[in-house]
């Protein structure tokens, strides 16, 4: 069915809650397995309902954030969700402490029940009122930079057309866009600072209401991470900063010479090419149909996923005014449908972040007959590992979209990897620190930003733009407002995409084939299991990115002599 024909229709929150509490009844009196399953399966297929409804809704709203409809029914859902989730607890709670736990575990698998019972440490009653002012909290910051209008060469922009304009090859324009781009966020930087503010009291509170001392461990129970902690991914950090670090300091070296100028400035870090970084050969419409034939060369599985996306119109990609500046894909399941949201610029970025869009849409895809809305996403660090492989497995044949400047997009994507995976690392360090000190002010907070920075990523060098010099840089981040601790994932996942694309180097057909293995699997194993199951070196492991960097290295250095690189 074409997007265009999915029926949106608010849910009735009471007479779901008399269902779900009516089958609730009947699970917890029923002895017999089969009636067990079967309220399951009920429950689950109101869950269905009412999670499509809510991602279509969110869909809508972000599309345009201006509707007055959906900006109504996305007040909606900020306000009922919360009260949904606390009804899905119950259930959860229900769940975990069954006697019959070991046979339905037998038959739904141990991953949906290690979920629960995760979920049931993330929500209670009396925290319905905080969870609803935390989701109205994070979509009036949605809103605020939806609504950037800027006078940029005499022209109005939002931030991503802005944006587009900080890989000019004219140093003094690109300097001028992206003061531009933080001026706006500099002028709204009171508002941007109390928003967040308010986000992280309200979040303490919320978890010391459940019982926790401070966030972290309730943010750690939000984002479902099984069989790993804290400690875990402070070693992990420690290991990108002794092994990446270095290499991304050589890298930036090598573009400072490249760009043949004396330092290298905050506003020269998206440019990596004296001649201009590569660009897309066509519009939105070629680049969109050209992508047929990018995912016909990857396997007949992506051809036959990308011809449903295309045929249902279940892509939005096009930057427009009050539009919302993100890039994701949503699951509509009452339709086993995957959406692609971005907003493309005209430059190389809309390549990547479309393969990586299009990764967790293929992994939706592949499990879309997965019973559970459980699983149809794995947990968030493993959904990474589907999008940011696509994005090298999208190799093979992106000459049609970049022609003779393919090798330079390649050069520039391991580039931008190294450096998103350790600014990853960055966000993740910074979010414990806040989230450890919730009294922090919004200075204090800005101020162990750039510290971090520093350390992390010394060649951010802002003279000249005050804002960015004292710590304003992650306001711009909306995950860091919408869903702390997410960040960390993105720097996990990257790892383990290195090593598929080391394998797909080696055997296109093996790889694949056990790639597409763990999509059909969806939500249904851990990250951990998944790494176990795909025979992937864990990044927790010491020695693993050691193990990754000869095939980086080796490409990079290959590219500068195919290109005669300075």
């Amino acid at each position: 069915m074409k997007f265009e024909k999915f029926n949106y229709k608010r849910p009735n929150i009471d007479k779901l809650e008399q269902d779900l509490i009516h089958l609730l009844n009947q699970f917890k009196q029923s002895k017999d397995i089969e009636e067990l399953s079967n309220i399951i399966s009920k429950i689950n297929q109101l869950r269905s309902n009412f999670e499509s409804m809510m991602n279509l809704a969110y869909l809508q709203f972000m599309r345009n954030t201006s509707d007055s409809f959906y900006s109504a029914e996305q007040k909606f859902f900020d306000e009922s969700n919360p009260k949904y989730q606390n009804l899905i607890n119950e259930y959860f709670r229900n769940l975990v402490n069954c006697e019959y736990r070991n046979q339905l575990e037998e038959m739904w698998g141990k991953q949906f029940f290690s979920l629960a019972e995760l979920q049931t440490k993330t929500i209670s009653a009396n925290i319905i009122e905080d969870l609803v002012m935390e989701n109205k909290l994070v979509s009036q910051y949605t809103k605020l930079i939806s609504s950037a209008r800027i006078n940029f060469l005499s022209k109005e922009m939002n931030l991503t057309q802005v944006r587009a304009y900080s890989q000019n090859k004219n140093r003094e324009l690109r300097k001028q866009a992206v003061n531009a781009r933080y001026g706006f966020y500099e002028e709204h930087e009171e508002e941007l600072d109390q928003i967040f503010h308010n986000l992280v009291k309200k979040r303490t509170e919320i978890a010391q209401k459940l019982g926790y001392k401070k966030f972290v461990e309730l943010g750690y129970a939000r984002m479902l991470r099984i069989g790993y902690g804290s400690e875990m991914i402070r070693i992990f950090r420690k290991q990108v900063k002794d092994v990446i670090v270095p290499l991304l300091i050589e890298l930036k070296e090598n573009q400072r010479n490249r760009l043949n100028i004396e330092t290298l400035l905050y506003y020269d870090l998206d440019i990596l090419f004296d001649d201009g970084n590569p660009e897309p050969k066509g519009n939105v419409k070629w680049i969109l149909n050209e992508f047929q034939h990018v995912f016909k060369e990857i396997s007949p599985e992506t051809a036959e996923f990308y011809q449903f996306m295309v045929s249902n119109n279940l892509l939005d990609v096009e930057t427009r005014n009050d539009k919302a500046r993100a890039g994701f894909c949503t699951y509509i399941a009452e339709y086993k449908s995957p959406y692609i949201f971005a907003n493309f610029n005209g430059t190389s970025d809309d390549v990547r972040v479309f393969l990586h869009e299009a990764g967790h849409a293929f992994q939706l895809y592949a499990s879309r007959n997965l019973e559970l809305v459980d699983y149809h996403y794995p947990t968030y660090e493993a959904c990474e590992i589907f999008s940011m492989s696509m994005e090298l497995f999208g190799w093979k044949s992106l000459n049609r979209i970049f022609g003779e400047e393919t090798n330079k997009y390649k050069y520039l994507h391991l580039h931008e990897a190294l450096d998103w995976l350790v600014y990853c690392v960055a966000v993740d360090e910074f979010q414990h620190i806040v989230y450890e000190n919730p009294e922090l002010t919004p200075n204090e907070r800005k101020e162990k930003w750039r510290n971090i920075e520093k350390e992390y990523l010394p060649f951010r060098n802002y003279e000249g733009n005050d804002y960015l010099e004292k710590g304003g840089y992650w306001q711009q981040q909306t995950l860091i407002y919408k869903t702390p601790f997410y960040f960390i994932d993105y720097a996990l996942a990257q790892v383990c995409a290195f090593q598929f694309w080391k394998r797909f180097k080696a055997n296109e057909d093996k790889a694949f084939s056990k790639f597409l293995t763990i999509c059909k699997a969806g939500g249904s194993n851990s990250f951990l299991t998944i790494l176990e199951e795909s025979n992937l070196i864990s990044p927790f492991e010491k020695g693993c990115l050691e193990s990754i960097l000869p095939i980086i290295k080796n490409e990079l250095v290959n590219i500068e002599l195919n290109l005669n690189l300075k």
